[in-house]
């Protein structure tokens, strides 16, 4: 052996091979998380799926994703970390602004003249449902506040909630890069947030009047009965229902239908429409606003349960005819 030569053999550990999914497991994860969470998995989803549920596989030292799908049928807390897995995380303060013009422009000035005239109390209690990593709910606590003082007697109250317990850990920090709230108006980052020095510098922290206002809970759109109290004069519910099929979508509508308060707003996402999908439910506003070169901004819709539709149309009537 030539002198100075290593005797000992260095050995290149390489990281596992990703196992196959079969087509028999594809489709038991498939029927898992639809029964769980009402999200479907289409052909288009497998290379995701098998990519987010391989660092679970990683992590438990497992080897095959059958494996792994029983250890998540056997075990609530996997289920849940599972789910954490496959949940889209997609937000950012104020998406689709065209929507909080609308509360500003409509929907504020008609609660603020119930209010004046007895009509309502001057508690607003609003709900972002699949509210992901937290800048929905925040959004409206922000808007709130600053349209309904509590120095004039109002009280506000934010319900954010999501299936995913990973994303609703980080919404509850209240803490973000500056990258994050650039799209916050100035006048709202002067008033609710607190800039970060030393090791914190970069980051900006939800001041307690923001956070007094929001709370969080894990809720799972797709179960039979919402552990949560209503009646709740807003919702948002965003960009969530486009994931589920027809009979999982009926059932959310009419459940978010009935957590709605008789003259409360839900707000759907830009690509949503619930057309033929709830009895409970009427569009009132479904609007599509354009910018200066008219290219389409944002569309999105608007419902009232339908009595307080026909109420609401009837005061618009009398209104009008009065002013003629």
């Amino acid at each position: 052996m030539p002198s100075g030569e290593n005797t000992m053999s260095s050995v290149l550990e390489l990281p596992n091979a990703i196992p196959e999914l079969t087509q028999d497991e594809f489709r038991f994860f498939q029927e898992l998380v639809l029964n769980e969470s009402g999200i479907h998995l289409g052909a288009k989803n497998r290379a995701m799926l098998i990519a987010r549920l391989w660092k679970r596989l990683r992590a438990l030292d497992l080897t095959s994703f059958s494996s792994y799908y029983r250890l998540v049928k056997k075990d609530p807390a996997e289920m849940v970390h599972m789910l954490d897995c496959i949940c889209t995380n997609e937000t950012h303060f104020f998406r689709e602004p065209s929507a909080f013009t609308c509360l500003r422009e409509r929907v504020f000035p008609e609660w603020i003249t119930a209010a004046d005239a007895g009509r309502r109390p001057r508690t607003i209690r609003a709900w972002s449902a699949a509210c992901s990593t937290g800048e929905e709910p925040y959004s409206l606590a922000m808007t709130l506040l600053t349209h309904f003082p509590e120095e004039a007697g109002w009280k506000i109250e934010v319900l954010g909630t999501d299936l995913s317990t990973k994303v609703l850990a980080r919404a509850s920090t209240g803490i973000w890069t500056a990258e994050k709230i650039a799209t916050i108006p100035v006048e709202y980052q002067r008033r609710f947030l607190l800039k970060g020095f030393g090791p914190d510098i970069g980051k900006y922290k939800a001041a307690d009047e923001l956070r007094r206002g929001v709370r969080f809970q894990r809720l799972n759109l797709n179960q039979e009965n919402y552990e949560i109290f209503g009646p709740f004069d807003l919702i948002f519910c965003r960009n969530v229902i486009i994931y589920f099929q027809w009979e999982t979508k009926l059932r959310v509508i009419n459940q978010l239908g009935s957590h709605l308060a008789p003259h409360g707003y839900l707000f759907l996402g830009h690509a949503e429409s619930v057309h033929g999908v709830s009895e409970k439910l009427e569009s009132v506003a479904p609007k599509v606003f354009r910018s200066a070169d008219g290219k389409t901004n944002s569309t999105y819709c608007i419902l009232q349960r339908r009595k307080a539709v026909r109420r609401t149309l009837q005061t618009t009537t009398v209104s009008n005819e009065e002013s003629t």
